[in-house]
């Protein structure tokens, strides 16, 4: 039995180390909104912060809120270059938008990991509500329930001297609009955000339509930088997954597939056209018929991956019961795998799994065992 692990605690250290330089917003905290003792006078007022739509005139100008500074947009990748640290260059592509177009899921990517984060644009304030580190897989979170602590990023009215502090005792506030920023990518006027923590002092540079692009990070003497680079239009998120395979020789071969997701991708539904094409290998089993889907598929906050199958996985299935349970055994390698887990609860139709061969019950998982698996 072989449990997929994460990069290790070094690297968690590192990450979250990182995480907090490039974004400043690695934790999931609450937020207290402050109005400062001596606030400094906005050079315009809320309702003067506005923009003239590109290619129109400045008197047809309208008033932006937050979600003009973190656009929303589908099959779109960010590409930041860094210094200072390793992990200052990442690319932050869009994993799923909401119906609505008020949350955006984010896949960030610096070289050693991936984290994932839910972002909503809501009642004049753009907050993270969700944050999972060290995450390579695609699951739909845009529906999670927001939670009430979740950080702020950024808050009406845009102008400078808006301030909040937030639950863990860091300070963000508004400390500068329509500050030229300059990047590989081009020249922003951008809204200034700028996070106190302790000794160390975080700038975020977020430009309309455009959202961030620029973080400085000063802390102690160091500084790490990362700015916008890139911006890659028809963006695509590359995975490699194995797929397991029963070889006729009873043992369990291991076949990786390349699959390329746009923004809304269901994530079974392209696992399952990779599982149903034909295998590779010569003397290798399929692991279900091309009739068969895969009904639901998704990683329970108990660290369980739940898969559930049409009815076809066992009325298309014609083997005996040894290569049957082969079968079930490589779907949960294969499931199991892909989620970082050892545990698979595979249901039928939402039953636990019944054929003539094999009988599981209720809440029954399978154990991801690779101890027969060959090259």
């Amino acid at each position: 039995m072989i449990k997929k692990l994460s990069k290790g605690k070094a690297l968690l250290f590192i990450m979250i180390a990182s995480v907090l330089a490039l974004a400043a917003c690695n934790r999931n905290t609450g937020v207290k909104i402050e109005t400062p003792a001596e606030n400094p006078a906005p050079s315009r007022q809320p309702d003067e912060i506005t923009q003239a739509p590109q290619g129109q005139d400045s008197d047809k100008a309208v008033k932006l809120t937050v979600k003009d500074y973190y656009p929303m947009l589908a099959d779109v990748e960010y590409v930041y270059s860094g210094e200072g640290n390793e992990f200052a260059s990442y690319s932050r592509f869009t994993d799923f938008l909401s119906d609505d177009g008020s949350r955006i899921q984010t896949r960030t990517s610096n070289g050693g990991t991936e984290t994932v984060r839910v972002v909503e644009a809501k009642d004049g304030k753009l907050s993270v509500i969700k944050i999972i580190n060290e995450c390579y897989y695609r699951d739909n979170l845009i529906a999670v329930e927001a939670d009430e602590q979740a950080e702020i990023l950024l808050m009406e009215p845009l102008v400078k001297g808006t301030k909040w502090t937030l639950a863990d005792g860091r300070v963000r506030y508004i400390s500068g609009t329509d500050v030229e920023i300059s990047t590989e990518s081009g020249k922003y006027l951008t809204l200034e955000v700028t996070t106190e923590d302790g000794g160390s002092i975080t700038k975020d540079y977020y430009a309309p339509g455009v959202g961030p692009v620029k973080t400085v990070f000063n802390s102690n003497g160091n500084e790490v930088t990362s700015e916008l680079s890139q911006i890659k239009q028809n963006a695509v998120y590359v995975r490699r997954i194995d797929i397991f395979y029963p070889g006729i020789d009873e043992n369990i071969y291991v076949q990786p597939v390349t699959i390329s997701f746009k923004t809304g991708d269901i994530t079974r539904l392209l696992l399952m056209e990779a599982i149903s094409k034909k295998v590779q290998k010569e003397d290798c089993l399929p692991l279900a018929s091309t009739k068969t889907r895969i009904n639901s598929m998704y990683l329970g906050s108990d660290n369980i991956a739940y898969i559930d199958f049409s009815e076809e996985l066992i009325t298309e299935m014609s083997v005996g019961s040894g290569y049957e349970a082969m079968i079930l055994q490589c779907i949960a390698n294969t499931v199991g795998n892909y989620y970082g887990t050892d545990r698979v609860y595979l249901t039928v139709e939402g039953k636990p799994y019944e054929s003539g061969h094999i009988i599981m019950y209720e809440g029954e998982t399978i154990q991801v065992d690779m101890s027969r698996v060959k090259e």
